[in-house]
């Protein structure tokens, strides 16, 4: 593990670390350094870290439509999001506050280095905690901020949310199995089935496999495919394929 980050907080020496780096979250700055803002700065209008990261993944993909590439970066950061609160939820039964005055986001870089956390508060791991660290003081602006950068649809929005927030669940689930430790993907699902009780995310996903309700369009991008939650059993076509990448 990298100096300065921590896995799986408040107790990163119990393990938590071998979920996987989406759940890694820093208590200090990078040594490689970085250009790292607090999300509070995104959220209040300063879009130009989120729109190089958009720019940048749009070009990554040869996206033939800059929502696309919006689309799979806003799934990216959801994703880290989720997986730095519930993990240590159902691992430790608390969580970083993460605040958004006090997480820091560098949309260059790559986890765990692209967050870092300055503050020291925790919250107890429950639902409306969660809901109200993550959905509220994250996602909700951070939707706003995306559809200020371009064309994009909240019903994706939400649904690339609900995908994140599935896909969390099950590598917690995962890492559980492997580790004989049952209860912790048992607190995960109870917190994730509460998370989904909400009219933002209820219905985003599906069935037992929580399978997403809504495309979040990689399929559209040269050798996309796609996404092993995806609502699609096929590809639909969708006459994009021999369009140049967005500009």
């Amino acid at each position: 593990m990298a100096s300065g980050a921590r896995w799986g907080y408040p107790r990163p020496e119990a393990g938590g670390g071998s979920v996987g780096g989406f759940f890694a979250l820093r208590t200090t700055a990078p040594e490689t350094g970085g250009a790292h803002r607090p999300l509070a700065e995104l959220y209040a209008g300063e879009d130009g870290p989120l729109t190089a990261r958009v720019d940048r993944v749009a070009a990554r993909l040869h996206a033939p439509e800059r929502r696309v590439g919006a689309s799979v970066a806003h799934l990216g950061l959801a994703a880290r999001l989720w997986s730095t609160a519930l993990g240590p939820a159902a691992l430790y039964g608390a969580f970083p506050d993460l605040a958004p005055g006090e997480l820091h986001w560098d949309g260059a870089l790559t986890s765990p280095d692209d967050l870092w956390w300055s503050g020291s508060t925790t919250r107890p791991a429950t639902v409306d905690a969660l809901r109200a660290a993550v959905q509220e003081a994250h996602l909700v602006p951070l939707h706003a901020a995306l559809r200020r950068d371009g064309r994009i649809s909240p019903r994706l929005l939400w649904g690339n949310a609900g995908s994140a927030l599935a896909g969390a669940l099950r590598e917690l689930t995962r890492w559980a199995r492997a580790q004989g430790r049952p209860e912790v993907a048992d607190r995960a699902a109870v917190l994730v089935s509460g998370l989904l009780d909400h009219p933002d995310l209820a219905g985003t996903v599906r069935g037992p496999r929580l399978r997403r309700a809504s495309c979040c369009l990689y399929y559209r991008c040269p050798g996309g495919g796609l996404c092993g939650d995806c609502v699609f059993d096929h590809a639909p076509r969708t006459g994009l394929e021999a369009r140049p990448p967005a500009p």
